[in-house]
Order: C-alpha cells, then structure tokens, then sequence
C-alpha cells in the first residue's frame, strides 16, 4: 500500500469524515480521484474557453450515487486553479431559477454566500473580490497618476450598458467611497446588496442610494453582472454550479416547473451564442430530470431538440463529449479497487497509524459487495465507499478485530459462477512524486 506523505492531516480528518457522512469531500479531492478522465478533459477545455471570454453549459446526468456533485467538485478545484471564480449552490423547493416568491434570490444569496477564489476555495470570498479590484485600480492610479475615481468609473463603464448595471457600478462605487472614508457601514451595505440580503428596495436606497435590488425577477441578469465585474477584478471567469437540479423535475405545479425550464432555456440560448462571456453553468441531475416525457426537460421541446443525443455518436457506439450533455460513464471494478486503494492510503496517513487492513482484503470486500448489492455497487459508489470507510473505522478502534470478523467468509465465485476479473494487472504507482494510484492492465 502506497501511503500519501504530503497529504496534510486536516485534509485526512476532512476526507473521512465526508465519506463517512455520504457526502463528498471540500479538501484533499485530488487524493481518491479515478476515472472520468474524458468527462474531465471535456470540461477543462470549457474551462479553458471561459478564460478566453468565452461561455458554455453543461448538464451532468448521472444516477444517484453515481458521484456527480463528486465530479462538480472536482470541476469546481480545477476551476479555481485556473483563475476562476466559482459559485455553487444545490437546488431545493426553497431554491428554484424562476419564483414569485423569493425562492429565485434565495438560491442567488446561497450562490453568493459559497462563491470562492483559488485564495479563499472555502467561499464567503465576495469582500476580496471587491477588494482586489479597489487594489487593482489603486496600482493603476499609481502608475499612470489619474486619480481613483476616475479609473474606478471608467473601468465600471463595462457594467453600464447591460440590465441592472448603472445599480451595480453604484454599490462598487459606495464600497469604494466607504474604503476612502473609512465608513466601514458603507462597505457592509454594498456587499450586503452583492449577496441579495436586501430585502426590500426602501432599505437598499436609504443604504447605498439605489432603487434596485437582487430579486426573483433578475436573478440572471445579476449572475452576468456578477461574471463581468469578477474579470474586471483580474479573474478568469465565473462558474456557477448547480447540484440537485432533480428538484425542479419535483415540482408538481406544470406551470410553476415550465417558467423554471424556460429560465434553463434561456441560459442555455445565451451560452450557445456567446451572449454570456466569462459564465460557465454545470448543472447536475439524475435521468429522469432530463429524459423524463411528462416531467423531465424533455417535456419542454425546446429543450428537447437542443439536448438531445447526437445521432452519430449514437450510432457509432460513441460519446460525443462536446455536447451539452455529459452522462457520467460508469466505474469499473478496477476503477472501484483503485479507489477503495486510494482511500485506504488516505486512511493510514497519521503518523501513529500502523496498517491493520491488509491490501488483498480489497478483493474480499468487493466480492462482499457484489453479493450484497449486485454490479450496481461500482456504479453507484457512494455506499460501497461509505461501508468501507465505516469498517475502516471499526478496525481502527477494535484492533484485535480482523477483516473476516466483519464481512465473514465470503467465496471468490459469485452467485453466477462469475469471479471479479481484474485481468492479469497490477497496482502501480504512475508518478511516484505525486503518488498517484492507477491500475495497470
């Protein structure tokens, strides 16, 4: 077993815990990734055109468990390590795109509240985006010997011609205003109206002296504000993800549900002319959320025609991983026993720990699992990966258990004569540096 050296033991205790918990991990991703290795190289091409000025959507379309909001993660680190700003939030029947009701600006104040840099990936970053672009034009007035408020202005020009935009250079404006000052209430009001914690129009004027708020009427018109003013600040581009999209498929009023595809629509449309620059959106949901007839974005025939499976690859047996739609391939069995590899170096990384899993015993766990569960236990890891950390545990606090205690004997032969076929391959470590597991076949 290959023990990971540089991993750090807040990032080990982080790891754990969240798989644990069936969720997944914010630190120390990197450390158990397999697989997905088109989905990701797909998506860092995207990536790669958002820093370019330009725009894309995604949807992720996986099973539960199958490891989407594992892979937006994965997604989200890659982006803050390109520059990027990146906002996330998961949908509920208190979070919807479209809403009469406050539902549309409480997913935007939950968008805000997690937006993050490569500096601060935890989010609660708004401030220091703000900061660093006052800095910006600070060094800007320094070197050319134009004053502040003008740089400020003229570089807030950008804002004023789209929707929303004159009140938005008007809060960047009062932040700045506040920092000259030292009125440190002025700072608090203009980020207050970046996060959509106005609630009313009456407040945000006596505040800040603008007659505009984030409201459920022009939450995406914010978001673009949002993407603009963030490369205006010196980062990349702006990548919104959206978990639990499923809950919009949950929606039982039609008409309520068809104003929250048509919002989807219009993202879409804008991220396939180009009319959003610098915006990025990955929204993840289950099949049915997509192909579902009656209830599913294949119920709205715009969205139909404009999602659907490209013909060609279709009939060639092949994915075309340019196209909005991105279906999360299935893990393998050597894809699940790297991983389960790979967290069980993570789990014996402290110092004051001596392995007491022995690495075969992987073997033994799977063939347990794939009696238990069937071939769904690798495609939809997020149980099988919680069972093991679970019993992981138990040993660790029951020493004088073993592993056969636990799972009991289990035969090599499943039910159908079938045995797991690893080929004639073996564990490697591909860059001893990075310490990277993968299997050899």
């Amino acid at each position: 077993m290959i023990l990971l050296k540089n991993i750090k033991s807040k990032e080990r205790d982080a790891i754990l815990q969240s798989l644990k918990a069936g969720v997944v991990p914010r630190l120390g991703i990197q450390y158990i990734q397999v697989g997905r290795i088109n989905e990701i190289q797909a998506l860092l091409a995207d990536i790669n055109r958002i820093t370019d000025n330009g725009s894309g959507i995604r949807f992720i379309i996986g099973q539960y468990g199958s490891g989407k909001t594992f892979f937006l993660q994965l997604v989200r680190n890659i982006a803050l390590e390109k520059g990027l700003v990146t906002i996330h939030a998961d949908l509920n029947p208190q979070r919807r795109l479209n809403a009469s009701g406050g539902e549309a600006r409480s997913l935007y104040t939950e968008l805000m509240r997690n937006i993050s840099t490569r500096t601060k990936p935890d989010g609660a970053a708004m401030q220091s985006i703000v900061e660093k672009f006052i800095n910006t034009a600070m060094v800007e007035s320094s070197a050319s010997g134009a004053s502040i408020d003008s740089i400020i202005n003229a570089r807030l020009a950008a804002l004023m011609e789209m929707v929303g935009g004159y009140d938005f250079a008007s809060v960047i404006s009062s932040y700045w205003k506040g920092h000259d000052t030292g009125n440190d209430q002025l700072k608090t009001d203009a980020i207050r109206w970046l996060r959509a914690e106005f609630t009313t129009k009456t407040d945000a004027r006596k505040a800040l002296g603008v007659r505009v708020i984030v409201d459920d009427d022009n939450v995406y018109d914010m978001l673009k504000l949002m993407s603009v003013f963030v490369r205006l600040a010196g980062y990349s581009g702006l990548m919104v993800g959206l978990d639990e999209m499923v809950n919009l498929f949950k929606i039982g009023n039609s008409k309520s549900r068809v104003a929250n595809y048509e919002q989807i629509l219009r993202y879409l449309n804008d991220s396939l002319q180009g009319l959003s620059s610098g915006l990025l959106f990955l929204m993840c949901g289950t099949p049915e959320f997509l192909m579902d007839p009656r209830k599913g974005l294949y119920s709205y025939e715009a969205l139909q025609s404009r999602l659907a499976e490209n013909s060609f690859a279709k009939t060639a047996g092949v994915i075309d991983y340019s196209a909005p739609v991105i279906r999360l391939a299935n893990l393998s069995q050597e894809d699940m026993y790297v991983l389960l590899r790979n967290i069980l170096g993570v789990f014996y990384t402290a110092p004051d720990m001596r392995s007491t899993f022995p690495e075969e015993a992987i073997k033994t766990f799977m063939e347990h699992c794939s009696k238990r569960i069937g071939e769904a236990y690798f495609r939809t890891p997020r149980n099988t990966v919680k069972a093991f950390v679970d019993m992981l545990f138990v040993l660790e606090q029951n020493p004088q258990l073993k592993v056969e205690d636990l799972i009991g004997q289990v035969a090599i032969d499943k039910d159908d004569g079938s045995k797991l076929d690893f080929g004639d391959g073996e564990l490697v470590a591909s860059d001893e540096d990075d310490e990277l597991m993968t299997l050899k076949i």
